[in-house]
């Protein structure tokens, strides 16, 4: 007779057909997501601090680079403005400029220091299409390589990021000094 796990059972004694994988330093973000629309905003928020405590690798003068907090891969960042606006059709004609050259830049300095296969570039423009900060606009560079799609995230949608915030951001942010963005 097969027993199911304590982990898969339902209401009641009947499965539900579910494996379980306890994350539970997953909370701190689903705590802040609660907050978020009673607090500041922490990309409005980040560059007020130093770039090793708000993870900024790159500031530019209209946009910075910052690590992704939970990130999918090493080396997953987000390229935004310095203002909170929510759409990419706010930007300014400059901070357009400036936006697409540090992504470009981005992709480059992940590359040399990373050495990815290839890269996931995306912005989510409002809550329905799945922003998590939907009033502030961001762009995910998230580096990919092959066979890193194992079957954590497909089994358990969970990624293993082999690599700390803080040296990734050091790297990053190495890759990023003496960068200067093109602006008009």
């Amino acid at each position: 007779m097969h027993v199911e796990p304590e982990s898969s059972r339902g209401f009641g004694d009947e499965p539900d057909g579910f494996d379980r994988l306890w994350t539970p330093h997953r909370m701190v973000y689903i705590d802040n997501g609660s907050r978020r629309d009673q607090e500041a905003c922490p990309f409005c928020e980040a560059p007020k601090k130093t770039d090793e405590e708000a993870l900024i690798v790159y500031r530019g003068q209209t946009c910075f680079v910052i690590m992704n907090l939970f990130p999918y891969n090493a080396g997953h960042v987000l390229v935004l403005p310095y203002r909170h606006i929510p759409d990419y059709t706010d930007l300014t004609f400059e901070e357009r400029i400036e936006f697409g050259e540090i992504t470009a830049h981005a992709m480059q300095v992940i590359r040399e220091t990373k050495n990815p296969h290839g890269f996931n570039l995306g912005m989510n423009q409002g809550a329905v299409a799945g922003a998590g900060i939907a009033g502030h606009l961001h762009q995910h560079v998230v580096p990919r390589w092959r066979g890193d799609a194992n079957f954590f995230p497909i089994v358990a949608k969970t990624k293993a990021v082999p690599e700390l915030l803080g040296q990734t951001r050091e790297l990053l942010a190495q890759g990023f000094s003496g960068y200067q963005a093109k602006s008009r």
